[in-house]
């Protein structure tokens, strides 16, 4: 049965990091606008109505989530998300399903025991 924690400090720090880079807006946007295709940082930045240097900003930090990695042809820096960019995250919400799923299932066992009982 798998941990319900981070198996080593590394992997904490990989979630924290991943998470971090969810938690703005702005960077979801990135994420969702990427799901449907690479894209450039100017066509990242553009719907967003933000300057290229926050764009990049909020870029290095979902690179550093491990949510997308980039190309550079030229002068134009190509971003995509990564392959297995949410494996982390995956992971994490399928072992909390399995404890509560757990949790009900003992509950469910201890309401037939005591039906049984009366």
């Amino acid at each position: 049965m798998p941990s319900p924690h981070a198996s080593s400090p590394t992997d904490a720090a990989r979630l924290d990091r991943l998470f971090a880079a969810l938690s703005d807006g702005n960077r979801r946007a990135m994420v969702d606008q990427l799901a449907r295709g690479p894209a450039s940082v100017s066509d990242l930045a553009k719907p967003l109505d933000i300057a290229l240097p926050s764009a990049l900003k909020h870029l290095a930090v979902l690179e550093a989530g491990g949510l997308v990695e980039s190309d550079k042809a030229g002068r134009v820096r190509t971003y995509r998300i990564a392959p297995d960019a949410f494996t982390g995250l995956e992971d994490w919400v399928s072992q909390r399903k399995a404890q509560w799923h757990r949790q009900f299932d003992a509950l469910d066992a201890l309401l037939a025991e005591q039906d049984n009982k009366t």
